[in-house]
């Protein structure tokens, strides 16, 4: 009976997924007829939905490009030609067509395929694509080497039009001889609404399909008659570009850059798609394709809620119903903490703004925002300008609570030296996702913002252990005199469940002796300090001696606690640092420095981030290769306690 059932279910998938089971690679897909490709559409977007609400993943974003993925990879000769997707979120249809539907259930694993494309697991992925609005540069490059010998297309989307990156990138291909064209999947959407001014802008940009059918037949009898040559192309173009914003009353942002623009059509006529693609795809000179895209496209609760299906977690295929493993006796999520705290700041002190850069829900700044919209500011994905603008407005006596996925903010690292902390702004950095984030692996991991930040002059930098810390620190960062305030905090929950607590201040560079013992001091900072403390507890209930390790949470990275540092020098000859972040240039390197600069010559044993990236998994089970996991830590001492 077992056998028969498993009989009739293979059978049943076999049916339902008929012309998916064929395709291996793209030149499979080539072989189908245009008139099967919305029925591929169809059981590409039903195994997306069934395989990602099984292992969670990234489902709206890929759910709105099916149709684009499967008429590029149709109509291109991929791999030699070049697809570089922006946003790496969109690109779960590009793998399975490309060898590695066998492979999705191990998306986001630790050992599986990875999170986003990269060109370490296959041809088919061009380039990284973590951090959005780097495709067009990327491409942009990539055209340039080919020399027009393949095709490059950039495809860009998730409100990354927004970042600064794309300007700089679509400034250079006006000007740079090359063939690329540009792909905006235009969806209204990044996580949350997109923002901004050029949002705005593609919502009311419109072209007539029929002028863009004529007026590219038109190029073509020119060009056939060797009337258009490049020359008198740029002058043709600029021509009528003027005499169509003339007419429409708007001018045409891509064509004022002298790129040949197309659309906005829809993203989701797979055969119009093939037929668009087929006719630019020989066009000399760049191009932008403009398409309108639903994000969740196919899949009714994430079409309603694009939002909360960017990255829902595990859910019932059939009914949208979400899984969820959290209930009432766990700890709050960081973010969470941080979301409610800030309101209850901002009510305190008018003084205080939010600033996110596309993430007010994704770091919890939307409870404020919906509290107190006229002082909160999503501007968009735009890293360096959400530091610069909180800088602006520091200097005018607000004091900006700017919160900044830490990976994120390394887009930013210029923007917090020059206009921040030269003249010591009251901006308080607020660093989600800092250290170890899991599944979304080596691109989001927050890593290195203690080593690189430290170096700069007029910088606090502080990491909470627990929730409580983190309410504290914010309190701190508020008050008058504080200058620039990092506060770097990690993906996930914290240990309390009852975080509320009254603030108060604390002195700066200032930590804390949590257990006093004789033979090893282990100094930590941030949330990985609970590792710590597990460490201990181990150590002790095994060993029936409570004394052997002193525990110190040093809370400041900068300004480091030299009291601490010189009891911990005079007492003891082993010291362990750890942290959740590079080893090399952060808490380690500070001690380390710090002992020698003073005469103290004790073992320092540093324990962090080595100087790798480090792939993707669960944060628990990159702790551990890592080695700054309890068991690890408990290793270490033991180590050092039999060598003494």
């Amino acid at each position: 009976m077992a056998e028969q059932e498993k009989n009739s279910t293979q059978a049943e998938n076999n049916d339902k997924y008929s012309l998916l089971n064929t395709i291996q690679t793209p030149a499979d897909l080539r072989q189908l007829s245009t008139e099967q490709l919305p029925e591929l559409c169809r059981q590409l977007r039903t195994d997306i939905i069934e395989e990602v609400s099984a292992n969670p993943g990234h489902l709206a974003s890929s759910l709105g490009v099916v149709e684009l993925t499967v008429a590029l990879h149709y109509v291109y000769d991929t791999p030699h030609d070049r697809l570089v997707w922006d946003v790496g979120h969109q690109a779960y249809g590009h793998k399975i067509l490309t060898g590695r539907r066998t492979r999705f259930c191990t998306n986001r694993k630790l050992g599986g395929i990875m999170p986003f494309p990269s060109p370490k697991e296959s041809e088919y992925d061009t380039f990284t694509c973590g951090h959005a609005s780097n495709s067009i540069s990327a491409a942009l490059g990539m055209a340039v080497a080919a020399a027009h010998k393949r095709h490059v297309v950039a495809i860009i989307g998730d409100g990354a039009m927004s970042g600064g990156l794309a300007f700089e990138g679509l400034n250079n291909v006006s000007s740079s001889p090359n063939d690329l064209l540009i792909i905006l999947n235009d969806n209204d959407m990044s996580i949350d609404r997109a923002v901004g001014g050029m949002e705005q802008y593609l919502l009311n940009l419109d072209t007539n399909a029929t002028y863009n059918r004529l007026r590219f037949k038109a190029s073509q009898w020119l060009h056939s008659k060797g009337y258009l040559t490049d020359k008198r192309r740029k002058g043709i173009l600029r021509f009528n570009n003027a005499l169509k914003a003339a007419l429409a009353g708007q001018q045409n942002i891509f064509e004022g850059l002298n790129i040949r623009y197309f659309g906005p059509y829809d993203g989701h006529n797979v055969m119009e798609l093939v037929r668009i693609l087929r006719q630019i795809k020989d066009m000399k000179g760049p191009k932008l394709l403009h398409l309108h895209t639903t994000k969740g496209k196919g899949y009714k609760p994430a079409e309603e809620s694009a939002t909360i299906w960017h990255a829902p977690g595990k859910f019932d295929p059939e009914t949208g119903e979400r899984i969820s493993e959290a209930n009432d006796n766990m700890p709050p999520k960081f973010q969470d903490v941080f979301g409610h705290t800030l309101l209850e700041l901002a009510q305190q002190n008018p003084k205080i703004v939010g600033v996110t850069p596309a993430m007010p829900t994704g770091c919890s700044m939307n409870i404020m925002m919906k509290a107190m919209p006229s002082r909160t500011f999503d501007v968009g994905i735009a890293e360096g300008h959400a530091v610069t603008f909180s800088a602006g407005m520091a200097k005018e006596g607000l004091i900006p609570f700017c919160n900044i996925y830490s990976a994120f903010a390394q887009r930013a690292y210029d923007n917090i030296i020059h206009d921040a902390a030269i003249l010591n702004l009251p901006v308080v950095l607020c660093f989600d996702r800092a250290g170890l984030v899991g599944e979304d692996g080596a691109t989001h991991h927050g890593m290195f913002d203690m080593a690189a930040l430290r170096v700069v002059p007029n910088i606090t930098i502080a990491s909470p252990m627990n929730e409580h810390e983190l309410r504290h620190l914010m309190f701190t960062a508020q008050c008058e005199g504080m200058g620039t305030f990092v506060i770097r905090y990690p993906r996930g929950r914290g240990v309390m469940t009852d975080w509320k607590c009254e603030m108060k201040k604390l002195p700066i560079g200032k930590g804390r002796r949590l257990i006093d013992g004789n033979k090893v001091a282990v100094l930590s900072i941030g949330p990985v300090g609970n590792n710590v403390t597990k460490a201990i507890d181990t150590i002790s209930l095994n060993s029936g001696n409570s004394n052997m390790v002193a525990h110190y949470d040093m809370r400041f990275l900068k300004p480091i606690d030299e009291d601490i540092l010189q009891e911990v020098a005079q007492r003891f000859n082993h010291i362990i640092t750890i942290e959740d972040g590079v080893r090399n240039g952060g808490l380690g390197s500070t001690v380390t420095e710090w002992m020698n600069d003073h005469g103290y010559h004790p073992t320092v044993t540093r324990m962090g981030i080595p100087d790798e990236f480090i792939e993707h998994g669960t944060v628990a089970q990159l702790q551990k290769i890592v080695h700054i996991d309890p068991e690890s830590i408990v290793s270490e001492i033991n180590r050092l306690t039999v060598a003494e």
